[in-house]
């Protein structure tokens, strides 16, 4: 028996402790009666909840120190975050503002321009019927298109200006998706003030894990020769994937659809990694997983896609789609020249990197 207490003992010595940090929240919200959380974001986990009273909650406890936490009232879509770094803070749910440490008020600002775009957005379609957001499908993804580069842009902008700060821990998810996973391990090395955050750990793997395939008969695919497609270009021309495979040149093959906000998105990213690496023997060819021709013809011209551009527009009966096992879009495989598959769900700074290890030998 004391050898087991001996043992437990040193385990429990080798793990690392993580330090307490007393939060004291004090908040206001109109809603008398309604129930407010208070939610630890690393585990996803309610720790507390309350019910507003006067117009007023609190909370009060102990977490580790500088976990980001967050306070959201039931069925609202606004979370207020901070960081439990032992100053008091002052929630104001009624109008989205907080007071408390210098770090925690700037987050709350941030936070507050993040939500912008996606309000803006939101305007636009309240009202909408489900018949005139179809009609509206191509304006719609582009403006979410628009709204999501927004948000990108001011969580790069923040790991860049607010890097003295745990700030950036809060918006690692959308640096990570457009830097690629591969960017935690040079905040590491840089030994950043935030660099061993568990947050931002978390974010680099849900990225990861993201990006992706998650079905094992896709990732069957890698390794494996490529099957051959045929359909028609916008001019009703007949191409194969042969033309382009197996001329000592590595072919994207990208499955994408004018309607897909998330196919859109991520074009810019496949037209910066051609322009690039086309000369150096990268070629691209896009299958769409459109049914109206013209929306697909006019979705090309917008987004500037330069390489040859295929579909049978049949939508989700598109010949890939059982060859590849494709249930989901954006995706892709990529083809070595010669005719091998090696990579698959290639997006973001990840498609670049791969190029990049691939092509600048």
């Amino acid at each position: 028996m004391k050898k087991v207490f001996l043992l437990t003992a040193f385990v429990l010595a080798a793990v690392p402790s993580m330090a307490q940090v007393k939060y004291v929240v004090s908040g206001t919200l109109a809603d008398n009666g309604k129930l407010v959380y208070l939610i630890d974001e690393l585990t996803e986990q309610k720790i507390d909840s309350t019910v507003v009273a006067n117009g007023k909650f609190s909370f009060t406890g102990t977490a580790d120190k500088d976990a980001l936490l967050a306070v959201r009232a039931r069925s609202s879509s606004w979370t207020t975050e901070f960081f439990n770094d032992g100053t008091p803070v002052s929630i104001n749910l009624n109008d989205s503002t907080l007071k408390g440490s210098q770090q925690n008020e700037r987050l709350t600002r941030i936070n507050y321009e993040m939500e912008q775009p996606r309000k803006r957005l939101a305007a636009k379609v309240a009202n909408l019927t489900r018949e005139e957001m179809e009609a509206r499908a191509s304006e719609l993804s582009d403006e979410m298109n628009k709204m999501i580069k927004e948000q990108t842009t001011i969580a790069c902008n923040t790991f860049k200006d607010d890097r003295n700060s745990l700030i950036p821990v809060a918006f690692a998810g959308y640096y990570f998706y457009d830097n690629g996973v591969e960017a935690y391990d040079a905040l590491m090395k840089q030994g950043v003030v935030f660099a061993n955050h568990p947050y931002l750990k978390k974010m680099r793997d849900e990225v990861e894990e993201m990006t992706k395939p998650k079905d094992g008969e896709k990732t069957a695919f890698i390794g494996k020769q490529y099957t051959d497609l045929e359909m028609a270009d916008p001019d009703g021309k007949m191409h194969k994937l042969s033309e382009l495979v197996g001329e000592g040149k590595y072919v994207l093959v990208d499955f994408w659809a004018s309607w897909c906000g998330p196919c859109r998105a991520e074009m810019p990213n496949v037209v910066e990694a051609y322009n690039l690496y086309h000369a150096k023997g990268f070629e691209v060819v896009g299958v769409s997983f459109d049914q109206k021709k013209e929306a697909w013809v006019k979705a090309i011209g917008q987004l500037k896609m330069p390489w040859l551009q295929i579909s049978d527009l049949k939508g989700w009966q598109c010949a890939a789609s059982p060859i590849y096992k494709i249930d989901a879009i954006p995706d892709n495989i990529l083809i070595d020249p010669e005719g091998k598959i090696i990579d698959r769900g290639l997006r973001g700074k990840e498609l670049h990197t791969r190029l990049e290890k691939l092509l600048n030998k």
